[in-house]
């Protein structure tokens, strides 16, 4: 069986899901000159809701931002101490959905979507036009995601919705980016205020629970959503609609998902399971994917 072919048994009405690598192999498919699509299953033009998918597209456009010097990771920004860089790694205190503070910024890590409101807000500000402009004229535009859309009165944190094939080239510019430098991608998949415990949404308290800024890191976090055979350095997000995007850059291989499935029990089982089956498909000999 094809590592992709599981996603037929799973509970879900409708899905997608590929598999990208930096390297060439027999029957992968061009996305970007240097990126190519190992395997696919599902619908890539069928439109999606992203959900938290959402803030890898917002995260990437505040670090544009920051290229652009609009905003500074020490810009202050939520509650009193409060940097975007708090904001972006969910450290600042705030709580979940609500712009009230529950920890001192620094001191948990508080996943919070009122966090990426506020730094939606403030790009909009500096950059004077709505976050929702922004994001598609430093992002979607850039990398060719013309399936996606955030609209005007939707939130940072969770309002997008696209398709598998908006996703995948998402994907391309987190294993090999071109919008931003690749030093500051980086910096903002290396941990940020590391150390600090907090809750990892449907997986229950992580200490430490580390976090980039806007990417979730995998590191020794167990229970977690990507499989047992992703490096420690594996980054992305998950999404409540049902749909992840993770990047291992030692393994240079990405995996994408889309479903119309709520995030639940069934995904919390599937999902590494099917991330350690397109780990282990890779050819070592080949420097490729087999049966992917």
């Amino acid at each position: 069986m094809r590592a992709l072919d599981v996603v037929a048994t799973w509970p879900v009405r409708s899905a997608a899901a590929g598999i990208l690598g930096t390297w060439p192999a027999a029957g992968a498919a061009h996305v970007r000159e240097d990126v190519w699509l190992h395997g696919d299953v599902g619908d890539l033009e069928h439109s999606y809701e992203w959900a938290s998918l959402t803030k890898l597209c917002s995260a990437l456009a505040v670090l544009v931002a920051l290229e652009e010097g609009s905003v500074a990771l020490d810009d202050p920004a939520g509650p009193p101490g409060s940097t975007v860089a708090h904001l972006l790694a969910h450290a600042s205190g705030l709580a979940p959905d609500r712009r009230e503070a529950i920890a001192a910024p620094g001191t948990r890590r508080v996943y919070s979507n009122a966090g990426f409101e506020l730094l939606g807000e403030l790009v909009a500000e500096r950059a004077e036009m709505p976050f929702a402009r922004y994001v598609a004229a430093a992002v979607l535009e850039p990398l060719g995601m013309h399936g996606a859309r955030l609209a005007d009165d939707a939130s940072p944190a969770w309002g997008m919705r696209g398709t598998l094939g908006d996703l995948l080239l998402l994907g391309t510019e987190l294993l090999r980016p071109r919008i931003v430098a690749p030093e500051t991608l980086a910096a903002a998949t290396t941990v940020a205020f590391p150390g600090l415990a907090g809750v990892l949404p449907g997986f229950g308290r992580q200490d430490p629970c580390d976090w980039g800024l806007g990417f979730e890191i995998r590191d020794a976090k167990h229970p977690h959503w990507t499989g047992m055979r992703c490096s420690p350095a594996t980054f992305g997000h998950f999404g409540r609609a049902g749909g992840f995007l993770w990047v291992d850059p030692l393994a240079r291989i990405g995996c994408a998902v889309l479903t119309d499935e709520p995030f639940g029990p069934w995904a919390a089982q599937r999902w590494p399971a099917l991330s350690d089956a397109v780990i282990e498909s890779l050819d070592p000999e080949r420097g490729g994917v087999t049966g992917a």
